[in-house]
């Protein structure tokens, strides 16, 4: 059985795709602004991550994915470091509804290129002579989710402010 035919949803006679083509490292920044001097702190760290996605198609059916992740570590108000994932993808997304291809996108791809950002993260803070970066898993369909009734509460509250 092709890779094709695993991914295949029957439905009403159009085949339905949803398929990682190419997963690749876009962009990686790793900066520590306080360094020789935070080694010598005490490891009390605060982790800040900030996550960003966007999507845009290249061909047909077809949609390169970038989740980013921003991770910053301070130590008593000092900057220990700044790391920047842009953890990427190529995928095949066929057959489906605009509203389905959103959430494709939002989820099955951001669920899929999670894993590699993080690892790549947490390689990144080993290297720079920091303990590993474990980030917790992500619930994207929850996101996802939060981030619709966010736009359909600001769309209703931009109605009732012009009805009056």
């Amino acid at each position: 059985m092709n890779k094709e035919n695993q991914n295949s949803v029957p439905g009403d006679g159009s085949e339905k795709i949803a398929l990682p083509q190419k997963i690749y490292l876009k962009d990686v920044s790793f900066e520590s602004p306080q360094s020789p001097g935070i080694f010598t702190q005490a490891w009390k760290p605060n982790l800040d991550v900030e996550i960003d996605s966007h999507a845009q198609q290249i061909a047909d059916d077809t949609f390169d994915v970038v989740l980013k992740i921003t991770g910053t570590v301070t130590v008593e108000g000092n900057t220990a470091f700044l790391i920047e994932v842009h953890q990427a993808g190529i995928f095949v997304l066929k057959g489906f509804e605009p509203d389905k291809l959103q959430l494709l996108q939002h989820v099955f791809c951001l669920n899929t290129l999670y894993p590699y950002a993080a690892a790549a993260l947490s390689d990144l803070a080993t290297k720079g002579g920091f303990p590993s970066l474990i980030l917790p898993p992500m619930n994207f369909a929850a996101i996802y989710e939060q981030r619709l009734q966010q736009q359909m509460q600001t769309t209703k509250d931009e109605t009732v402010s012009r009805q009056h």
